[in-house]
């Protein structure tokens, strides 16, 4: 018996050890042994990512993506997108279709611990709204009791809906489509009455219909939505590596580190702050599996969150938002990064 047993756990750890290759390779072993990252966008979402004439992905998840490519590569543009809906996103991260996820997804408890994904951290703090026609009359979500509203598959809307209705006594006609823009087509063919997402997605929505001012956004909140870069679970290193490249960002605004200055205070900055973040002390970029001058090749690549916020979001672009609570919190927001030390 003794010698059976000695002999079944020999044959276990041959297979063990056997196997260990395959383990071993991490996440950012595999992009860059292949050369570049994949990232799982959406099918098109204004100021988020969006593709725009030239076929080039471009928005503030995006960023994410060039910024990693960034850090990893030293050139944002060694990352290729592939489009998911919202059925199919966290399945396509799962299964190793993507390496990171930087889609409007919404952290909650049920996708954290039931899918085999991890949330990194938030990068936007939204919320759900409804979009309607100005005809009908409607100013507030009570006014839509009875009414049908439009909303795509697979996400949290869906719930937060259902949610709000059984909270609220208001029965709701839930017309569900698989694809984010059967649905936006769908409420602008007349199908439903409303329209329900983000607010940050109706807002660029509005913008792209056919006439604009015919539809008004309600002014009511149903729900928190917190957004930000997803990765599967199991590769902490991985899971680190994602979600400090975009509180670096954030750090990088709190402490003045532009696009046009970083070069310049990696070199001559006596702060021991922006040392530490730029590289000038320290290797924290080691740590993480890169360059101690990371920080400095995000920085040149997409800006710090302020200058990505505003690249998109801002006046002068193309989907308008106001910076609200994802203001950094010494400005009286939420966007709090924590240190690089």
């Amino acid at each position: 018996m003794k010698r059976f047993l000695l002999s079944l756990a020999a044959g276990l750890a041959l297979t063990a050890t056997a196997a260990a290759p395959s383990l071993a390779q991490s996440t950012l072993e595999k992009i860059k042994a292949r050369g570049n990252i994949i990232c799982g966008t959406s099918e098109g979402v204004p100021g988020f990512s969006l593709q725009d004439k030239n076929g080039i992905w471009v928005g503030f998840d995006t960023d994410v993506c060039r910024a990693l490519a960034a850090a990893i590569f030293n050139d944002p543009n060694k990352a290729s997108y592939l489009s998911l809906s919202s059925k199919n996103r966290l399945v396509a991260l799962q299964a190793g279709e993507i390496d990171v996820l930087a889609r409007t997804t919404t952290w909650s408890l049920g996708r954290d611990i039931g899918q085999g994904v991890s949330f990194t951290t938030v990068n936007y703090y939204d919320g759900q709204g409804f979009i309607v026609r100005k005809k009908l009359g409607v100013n507030t979500v009570k006014d839509l009791n009875g009414a049908s509203v439009c909303v795509a598959q697979g996400t949290t809307t869906e719930l937060n809906l259902a949610d709000y209705g059984r909270t609220h006594g208001i029965k709701f006609e839930t017309v569900a489509f698989g694809t984010l823009e059967d649905t936006v087509q769908a409420y602008e063919a007349g199908r439903c009455d409303a329209y329900t997402t983000d607010l940050s997605a109706l807002a660029g929505t509005r913008g792209r219909l056919k006439d604009p001012d015919e539809h008004v956004l309600l002014q009511e909140v149903i729900s928190k939505e917190p957004l930000g870069p997803w990765v599967r679970k199991n590769d902490p290193a991985w899971f680190d590596l994602v979600r400090w490249t975009v509180i670096a960002t954030i750090n990088a605004e709190e402490l003045g580190v532009t696009q046009a200055n970083v070069e310049e205070l990696a070199k001559t900055s006596q702060n021991p702050e922006v040392r530490r973040m730029l590289g000038a002390e320290g290797k924290f970029g080691e740590s993480l599996g890169l360059t101690n001058d990371w920080v400095v090749r995000i920085v040149k690549a997409v800006g710090n969150y302020g200058e990505s916020f505003d690249r998109h979001f801002g006046p002068k672009s193309s989907n308008p938002l106001p910076r609200g609570v994802n203001k950094l919190w010494t400005q009286g927001g939420l966007q709090y990064g924590p240190p690089i030390r």
